[in-house]
Protein backbone atom coordinates (compact mmCIF):
# COMPACT_ATOMS: atom_id res chain seq x y z
CA UNK A 1 0.00 0.00 0.00
CA UNK A 2 1.49 3.34 -1.06
CA UNK A 3 1.95 6.45 1.07
CA UNK A 4 1.21 9.94 -0.24
CA UNK A 5 3.20 13.11 0.49
CA UNK A 6 0.26 14.34 2.62
CA UNK A 7 0.06 11.09 4.57
CA UNK A 8 3.80 11.31 5.25
CA UNK A 9 3.30 14.73 6.83
CA UNK A 10 0.46 13.40 8.97
CA UNK A 11 2.53 10.36 9.98
CA UNK A 12 5.51 12.51 10.98
CA UNK A 13 3.31 14.66 13.21
CA UNK A 14 1.76 11.57 14.81
CA UNK A 15 5.21 10.11 15.49
CA UNK A 16 6.41 13.37 17.05
CA UNK A 17 3.29 13.64 19.24
CA UNK A 18 3.64 10.02 20.32
CA UNK A 19 7.33 10.21 21.21
CA UNK A 20 7.58 13.68 22.76
CA UNK A 21 4.94 14.94 25.25
CA UNK A 22 6.11 18.53 24.67
CA UNK A 23 4.99 18.51 21.03
CA UNK A 24 1.59 19.98 20.18
CA UNK A 25 -0.15 21.25 17.04
CA UNK A 26 -1.82 24.65 16.81
CA UNK A 27 -3.68 26.20 13.87
CA UNK A 28 -6.97 27.09 12.28
CA UNK A 29 -9.34 24.11 12.02
CA UNK A 30 -6.58 21.58 12.75
CA UNK A 31 -8.51 19.76 15.49
CA UNK A 32 -12.21 19.38 14.74
CA UNK A 33 -11.89 19.61 10.95
CA UNK A 34 -8.49 17.94 10.62
CA UNK A 35 -6.84 20.84 8.81
CA UNK A 36 -7.67 22.57 5.54
CA UNK A 37 -5.98 19.73 3.62
CA UNK A 38 -6.60 17.01 6.24
CA UNK A 39 -2.95 16.89 7.26
CA UNK A 40 -4.01 16.57 10.92
CA UNK A 41 -6.97 14.24 10.35
CA UNK A 42 -7.78 12.16 13.47
CA UNK A 43 -4.78 13.49 15.39
CA UNK A 44 -6.98 15.42 17.84
CA UNK A 45 -8.79 12.16 18.63
CA UNK A 46 -5.57 10.20 19.01
CA UNK A 47 -3.84 12.88 21.10
CA UNK A 48 -6.50 14.65 23.19
CA UNK A 49 -5.65 18.19 24.25
CA UNK A 50 -2.56 18.41 22.05
CA UNK A 51 -4.08 19.35 18.67
CA UNK A 52 -5.68 22.73 19.22
CA UNK A 53 -7.83 25.01 17.07
CA UNK A 54 -6.60 28.59 17.03
CA UNK A 55 -8.33 31.90 16.40
CA UNK A 56 -8.06 33.35 12.91
CA UNK A 57 -4.95 35.31 13.81
CA UNK A 58 -1.60 34.19 12.43
CA UNK A 59 0.11 36.80 14.58
CA UNK A 60 -1.40 35.26 17.72
CA UNK A 61 -0.70 31.71 16.54
CA UNK A 62 3.02 32.32 16.08
CA UNK A 63 3.34 34.58 19.12
CA UNK A 64 1.79 32.02 21.45
CA UNK A 65 3.97 29.26 19.95
CA UNK A 66 7.10 31.32 20.59
CA UNK A 67 6.06 31.80 24.21
CA UNK A 68 5.33 28.10 24.64
CA UNK A 69 8.67 27.12 23.10
CA UNK A 70 10.49 29.29 25.63
CA UNK A 71 8.82 27.23 28.37
CA UNK A 72 10.05 23.93 26.93
CA UNK A 73 7.30 23.05 24.45
CA UNK A 74 7.82 22.18 20.78
CA UNK A 75 4.88 23.66 18.87
CA UNK A 76 3.92 22.79 15.31
CA UNK A 77 1.98 25.72 13.84
CA UNK A 78 -0.03 25.09 10.69
CA UNK A 79 -0.75 27.98 8.35
CA UNK A 80 -3.77 27.17 6.23
CA UNK A 81 -1.86 28.69 3.33
CA UNK A 82 1.70 30.02 3.31
CA UNK A 83 0.31 33.31 1.99
CA UNK A 84 -1.48 33.94 5.28
CA UNK A 85 1.81 33.84 7.20
CA UNK A 86 2.32 37.46 6.16
CA UNK A 87 -0.05 38.32 9.00
CA UNK A 88 2.44 36.75 11.41
CA UNK A 89 5.51 38.16 9.67
CA UNK A 90 6.70 40.28 12.59
CA UNK A 91 6.50 37.37 15.01
CA UNK A 92 8.35 35.05 12.61
CA UNK A 93 11.25 37.23 11.46
CA UNK A 94 11.74 39.64 14.35
CA UNK A 95 10.86 37.47 17.34
CA UNK A 96 11.35 33.80 16.42
CA UNK A 97 14.25 34.40 14.03
CA UNK A 98 16.14 36.74 16.33
CA UNK A 99 15.38 35.33 19.76
CA UNK A 100 18.46 33.16 20.24
CA UNK A 101 20.74 35.95 18.99
CA UNK A 102 19.28 38.38 21.51
CA UNK A 103 18.98 36.10 24.52
CA UNK A 104 20.87 32.83 24.01
CA UNK A 105 17.57 30.98 24.56
CA UNK A 106 16.40 28.56 21.87
CA UNK A 107 13.05 28.95 20.11
CA UNK A 108 12.16 25.47 18.76
CA UNK A 109 9.02 26.06 16.74
CA UNK A 110 8.00 24.48 13.43
CA UNK A 111 5.71 26.42 11.10
CA UNK A 112 4.13 24.33 8.36
CA UNK A 113 3.54 26.34 5.18
CA UNK A 114 1.23 24.81 2.52
CA UNK A 115 2.51 26.70 -0.50
CA UNK A 116 2.67 26.84 -4.28
CA UNK A 117 0.13 26.70 -7.04
CA UNK A 118 -2.81 24.49 -7.90
CA UNK A 119 -5.11 24.97 -10.89
CA UNK A 120 -7.60 27.71 -10.03
CA UNK A 121 -6.09 28.61 -6.64
CA UNK A 122 -5.29 32.19 -7.59
CA UNK A 123 -3.02 34.89 -6.17
CA UNK A 124 -3.88 34.56 -2.47
CA UNK A 125 -3.39 30.80 -2.06
CA UNK A 126 -0.54 29.94 -4.42
CA UNK A 127 2.49 32.01 -3.51
CA UNK A 128 5.95 30.56 -2.88
CA UNK A 129 7.41 32.59 -0.01
CA UNK A 130 10.50 30.56 0.87
CA UNK A 131 12.82 33.21 -0.63
CA UNK A 132 11.24 35.93 1.50
CA UNK A 133 11.85 34.11 4.76
CA UNK A 134 15.27 32.80 3.71
CA UNK A 135 16.42 36.42 3.67
CA UNK A 136 16.25 36.60 7.47
CA UNK A 137 18.95 35.11 9.73
CA UNK A 138 17.92 32.64 12.41
CA UNK A 139 15.33 30.78 10.32
CA UNK A 140 15.78 27.35 8.73
CA UNK A 141 13.86 26.88 5.47
CA UNK A 142 12.90 23.37 4.37
CA UNK A 143 11.37 22.58 0.97
CA UNK A 144 10.70 18.83 0.69
CA UNK A 145 9.82 17.39 -2.73
CA UNK A 146 9.55 13.68 -1.98
CA UNK A 147 7.47 11.53 0.37
CA UNK A 148 10.64 10.51 2.21
CA UNK A 149 11.70 14.12 2.76
CA UNK A 150 8.21 15.22 3.75
CA UNK A 151 8.44 12.65 6.55
CA UNK A 152 12.08 12.83 7.64
CA UNK A 153 12.62 16.56 7.26
CA UNK A 154 9.47 17.33 9.25
CA UNK A 155 10.67 15.09 12.08
CA UNK A 156 14.02 16.87 11.92
CA UNK A 157 12.33 20.26 11.94
CA UNK A 158 10.48 19.39 15.15
CA UNK A 159 13.69 18.15 16.78
CA UNK A 160 15.82 21.17 15.84
CA UNK A 161 16.24 23.85 18.52
CA UNK A 162 15.82 26.67 15.99
CA UNK A 163 12.67 27.98 14.30
CA UNK A 164 11.96 26.06 11.09
CA UNK A 165 9.64 27.06 8.26
CA UNK A 166 8.49 23.91 6.46
CA UNK A 167 7.29 24.68 2.93
CA UNK A 168 5.16 21.76 1.72
CA UNK A 169 3.88 22.11 -1.83
CA UNK A 170 0.11 21.61 -2.10
CA UNK A 171 0.33 20.25 -5.65
CA UNK A 172 2.31 17.30 -4.29
CA UNK A 173 -0.05 16.36 -1.45
CA UNK A 174 -1.92 13.56 -3.20
CA UNK A 175 0.05 13.29 -6.43
CA UNK A 176 3.41 12.07 -5.13
CA UNK A 177 3.56 8.59 -3.59
CA UNK A 178 6.05 6.10 -2.21
CA UNK A 179 5.80 2.45 -1.34
CA UNK A 180 6.44 3.07 2.35
CA UNK A 181 7.96 5.49 4.85
CA UNK A 182 11.61 5.05 5.83
CA UNK A 183 12.12 3.11 9.03
CA UNK A 184 15.73 4.09 9.61
CA UNK A 185 17.18 7.45 8.64
CA UNK A 186 19.63 10.09 9.78
CA UNK A 187 18.84 13.77 9.90
CA UNK A 188 20.25 15.63 6.92
CA UNK A 189 18.91 19.19 6.68
CA UNK A 190 21.13 21.34 4.52
CA UNK A 191 22.28 18.46 2.30
CA UNK A 192 21.18 18.40 -1.34
CA UNK A 193 20.47 15.18 -3.22
CA UNK A 194 21.34 14.22 -6.78
CA UNK A 195 18.16 12.63 -8.12
CA UNK A 196 19.48 11.97 -11.60
CA UNK A 197 23.17 11.84 -12.59
CA UNK A 198 24.22 13.43 -15.88
CA UNK A 199 27.19 14.78 -17.80
CA UNK A 200 26.00 17.69 -19.98
CA UNK A 201 24.23 20.22 -17.73
CA UNK A 202 23.26 20.63 -14.07
CA UNK A 203 19.69 21.52 -13.15
CA UNK A 204 19.23 22.66 -9.54
CA UNK A 205 15.67 22.70 -8.25
CA UNK A 206 13.47 21.99 -5.23
CA UNK A 207 9.84 21.36 -4.38
CA UNK A 208 7.41 20.75 -7.22
CA UNK A 209 9.79 21.89 -9.96
CA UNK A 210 12.00 18.90 -9.19
CA UNK A 211 9.45 16.77 -11.06
CA UNK A 212 9.28 19.16 -14.02
CA UNK A 213 13.09 19.09 -14.15
CA UNK A 214 13.19 15.30 -14.09
CA UNK A 215 10.55 15.11 -16.84
CA UNK A 216 12.51 17.57 -19.00
CA UNK A 217 15.68 15.53 -18.42
CA UNK A 218 13.87 12.36 -19.52
CA UNK A 219 12.67 14.14 -22.67
CA UNK A 220 16.16 15.40 -23.51
CA UNK A 221 17.68 11.97 -22.94
CA UNK A 222 15.90 10.87 -26.12
CA UNK A 223 18.05 13.44 -27.94
CA UNK A 224 21.26 12.15 -26.36
CA UNK A 225 21.45 15.00 -23.83
CA UNK A 226 22.40 13.92 -20.29
CA UNK A 227 21.07 16.17 -17.50
CA UNK A 228 22.07 16.00 -13.83
CA UNK A 229 19.17 16.99 -11.52
CA UNK A 230 19.94 18.25 -8.01
CA UNK A 231 17.23 18.67 -5.36
CA UNK A 232 18.20 21.32 -2.77
CA UNK A 233 15.77 19.87 -0.15
CA UNK A 234 16.47 22.86 2.11
CA UNK A 235 17.08 26.35 0.76
CA UNK A 236 18.53 27.64 4.02
CA UNK A 237 21.06 26.30 4.74
CA UNK A 238 21.97 25.66 1.13
CA UNK A 239 24.37 22.96 -0.02
CA UNK A 240 26.80 24.96 -2.14
CA UNK A 241 29.36 22.15 -2.13
CA UNK A 242 27.09 19.65 -3.90
CA UNK A 243 26.04 22.26 -6.45
CA UNK A 244 29.64 23.19 -7.27
CA UNK A 245 30.67 19.55 -7.50
CA UNK A 246 27.89 18.92 -10.01
CA UNK A 247 28.76 22.00 -12.08
CA UNK A 248 32.39 20.89 -12.10
CA UNK A 249 31.23 17.70 -13.82
CA UNK A 250 28.87 19.30 -16.35
CA UNK A 251 30.11 22.86 -16.96
CA UNK A 252 26.59 24.31 -17.13
CA UNK A 253 23.99 25.43 -14.55
CA UNK A 254 20.27 26.05 -14.78
CA UNK A 255 18.40 26.74 -11.53
CA UNK A 256 14.60 26.40 -11.49
CA UNK A 257 11.93 27.49 -9.01
CA UNK A 258 8.20 28.18 -9.00
CA UNK A 259 8.92 31.31 -6.94
CA UNK A 260 9.26 34.78 -8.40
CA UNK A 261 12.60 35.85 -9.89
CA UNK A 262 13.44 38.97 -7.87
CA UNK A 263 15.74 38.10 -4.97
CA UNK A 264 14.81 34.44 -5.20
CA UNK A 265 16.49 31.15 -4.36
CA UNK A 266 17.53 30.78 -8.00
CA UNK A 267 19.33 34.14 -7.85
CA UNK A 268 21.21 32.97 -4.74
CA UNK A 269 22.30 29.72 -6.38
CA UNK A 270 23.47 31.48 -9.54
CA UNK A 271 25.33 34.11 -7.51
CA UNK A 272 27.15 31.46 -5.48
CA UNK A 273 28.21 29.50 -8.54
CA UNK A 274 29.28 32.66 -10.39
CA UNK A 275 31.32 33.74 -7.37
CA UNK A 276 32.87 30.44 -6.26
CA UNK A 277 32.73 28.35 -9.43
CA UNK A 278 33.08 30.75 -12.35
CA UNK A 279 36.09 28.80 -13.61
CA UNK A 280 33.92 25.66 -13.81
CA UNK A 281 31.38 27.14 -16.24
CA UNK A 282 31.29 26.68 -20.01
CA UNK A 283 28.25 28.96 -20.40
CA UNK A 284 26.60 31.73 -18.34
CA UNK A 285 24.61 30.29 -15.41
CA UNK A 286 20.88 30.69 -15.98
CA UNK A 287 17.67 30.55 -13.92
CA UNK A 288 13.98 30.00 -14.57
CA UNK A 289 11.14 31.24 -12.39
CA UNK A 290 7.46 31.97 -12.55
CA UNK A 291 6.55 35.22 -14.25
CA UNK A 292 6.86 38.41 -12.21
CA UNK A 293 3.09 38.85 -11.82
CA UNK A 294 0.47 37.74 -9.29
CA UNK A 295 -0.46 34.07 -9.71
CA UNK A 296 -3.39 33.88 -12.18
CA UNK A 297 -6.64 32.09 -11.40
CA UNK A 298 -7.32 30.37 -14.73
CA UNK A 299 -5.68 26.93 -14.93
CA UNK A 300 -4.32 27.57 -18.43
CA UNK A 301 -2.83 30.91 -17.42
CA UNK A 302 -1.40 29.33 -14.29
CA UNK A 303 0.36 26.68 -16.39
CA UNK A 304 1.80 29.41 -18.61
CA UNK A 305 2.82 31.45 -15.57
CA UNK A 306 5.27 28.92 -14.13
CA UNK A 307 8.20 26.98 -15.62
CA UNK A 308 6.91 24.11 -17.76
CA UNK A 309 8.58 20.91 -18.90
CA UNK A 310 8.72 22.18 -22.47
CA UNK A 311 10.14 25.56 -21.47
CA UNK A 312 12.81 23.90 -19.33
CA UNK A 313 13.86 21.59 -22.16
CA UNK A 314 13.99 24.51 -24.59
CA UNK A 315 16.14 26.56 -22.23
CA UNK A 316 18.57 23.68 -21.78
CA UNK A 317 18.95 23.26 -25.55
CA UNK A 318 19.71 26.98 -25.88
CA UNK A 319 22.31 26.82 -23.14
CA UNK A 320 24.08 23.85 -24.68
CA UNK A 321 24.17 25.67 -28.03
CA UNK A 322 25.83 28.73 -26.47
Amino acid sequence: MSVTYLEAIRAAQAKALRENPNVYIYGQDVATYGGAFKSTKNLAKDFPGRVLDSPISEDAMVGSAIGASLEGMRPIVEMQFADFSANGFNQIVNHAGGYFYRTGVSCPITIRMPSGGNPGSGPFHSQCLESVYAHFPGLIIMTPATVEDAYTLLLEAIAIDDPVLFFEHKFLYNRVKAEKLPEHFSFSAGKARIHRPGRDLTVVSYGVTLYDSLAAAAELEKEGISIEVVDLRTVKPIDTETILHSVANTGHLLCISEGWPWGGVTAEVVARVASKGFHLLDSPPERMNSRDTPVPYHPDLWLAHKPSIGAIAKKIREMLDW
